[in-house]
């Protein structure tokens, strides 16, 4: 379809506005020093979801000055171009009272942490390409002696940051074959898919008068930004605490804890580029999981943030082949977009093409040609019927396909 979002960075700039030190190597008094676990994205290979960054390194540190030196505390981390910058901390150790602030430059997102906020040091992301640290001290240290022998301070040893526009290359077009109804099966490709060889994915906003139910739907969906630079969708389900994505996006605690949730990240207008202001949440304890159904549950850290965009709630009963649908997602990581038109539908609309398909297993998935991408995995497919999730997006392939709700909700649908 469309033009492409302002994604991220291909030159790297780190300005030290003032007090810019090496990272500090001196023993830990209190507080914590980063490690890097066997079995994260820094120590292994990154699985196979869609990317959306690149992790950098990066040298800066802040350390705790008495109460009497004046002296400004602050880094920013700049990288032309990107649409988030996410910092990591090597080292958190501060008195009581003390925090550390991450913000844009501007202080309209802004988050603030102590020694005890951040299990493995990475901060929230900060929207736009440029993140500002400060340290503000809130105790008393005449000349700073204390703190220096107990190598008190803050550092940051890499960054997370999104790729440029030119780093992400055009949306991808439609795969071989993929305009008169080709194969499926366990044999076919994988890839998230637009189908038919033209996108028919709209920004959420361009439903806003014409569909408001839908684009209210759309608004319980958020993008999942997992390990800093890798991409699904996810979504609330139900009243409570619970959020949906695929089990191949976040299969473990680790996983969840690592992942943000963006809520009402979506255009202003239909095919505009000024993107709603987010809110962010970390996500929190992976409830239940199956792989051959790809599902996680899972549940997220300040709740009460997010209450306000709604829920999705499930339909769990068998689909019909012609069921009319659509399919609220982040693709590629960009704002709030809907698939539902198909051209090559009697009505218009992307429908059921095949009600019992072969995802994992036998008939655990539904089948249409509603497009997506890459990032798209873990979006709800919703019936036109009763606005009411009827699949969990995560094949592409052309049909594209989701898990059967019916078939999640009968292992757990006691924990929504």
């Amino acid at each position: 379809m469309r033009r492409t979002f302002g994604l991220l960075v291909a030159v790297c700039t780190l300005v030290g506005v003032t007090g810019v030190a090496l990272a500090d190597t001196r023993p830990a008094a209190r507080g914590w020093t980063a490690k890097i676990p066997a079995g994260s994205p820094e120590a292994r290979p990154v699985r196979g979801l869609s990317r959306i960054g690149a992790i950098e390194h990066a040298t800066g540190a802040l350390e705790r000055q008495g109460r009497l030196v004046g002296k400004r505390r602050e880094l920013t981390f700049a990288y032309p171009g990107a649409s988030y910058v996410k910092l990591h901390f090597s080292r958190l150790l501060l008195r009581p009272g003390d925090r550390v602030v991450v913000a844009d430059p501007a202080g309209r997102e802004s988050y603030s942490y102590t020694g005890a906020d951040l299990a493995d040091g990475w901060a929230m992301s900060i929207t736009g390409d440029t993140a500002v640290m400060r340290l503000e001290q809130g105790s008393y240290d005449p000349l700073g002696m204390r703190s220096r022998l107990a190598g008190l301070g803050v550092s940051v040893d890499k960054v997370a940051r999104g790729f440029a526009a030119a780093e992400t290359g055009p949306a991808p077009a439609a795969p071989a074959g993929a305009g008169p109804r080709a194969g499926g099966g366990a044999e076919r490709d994988r890839a998230e898919s637009v189908c038919g060889g033209f996108d028919e994915k709209r920004d959420a906003a361009c439903y806003k008068a014409s569909h408001p139910i839908h684009y209210q739907r759309a608004k319980a969906v958020g993008r999942l930004l997992i390990n800093g630079i890798e991409l699904c969708t996810a979504w609330r389900v139900g009243p409570y605490n619970r959020m949906f994505t695929n089990n191949h996006c976040a299969s473990t605690t680790y996983d969840v804890r690592r992942s943000e949730v963006w809520f009402n990240y979506e255009c202003a207008a239909c095919g505009g580029f000024e993107v709603l202001r987010s809110t962010k949440v970390w996500g929190d304890q992976l409830i239940a999981n199956d792989p051959t159904l790809d599902y996680a549950l899972f549940s997220v850290r300040n709740f009460d943030a997010i209450s306000r965009f709604g829920y999705l709630e499930l339909d769990p009963r068998p689909l019909r082949s012609g069921e009319e649908l659509y399919i609220p997602q982040h693709p590629r990581g960009l704002p709030t977009m809907i698939a539902m038109d198909d051209p090559d539908e009697r009505r218009g609309v992307c429908a059921v093409d095949d009600p019992s398909y072969y995802g994992y297993d036998e008939g655990t998935d539904v089948s249409y040609y509603c497009d997506t991408e890459g990032g798209s995995s873990g979006s709800p497919v919703l019936s036109q019927e009763n606005h009411r999730v009827v699949a969990l997006h995560h094949f592409g392939g052309c049909p594209n396909s989701g898990v059967r709700i019916d078939l999640i909700h009968r292992q757990i649908g006691r924990l929504i």
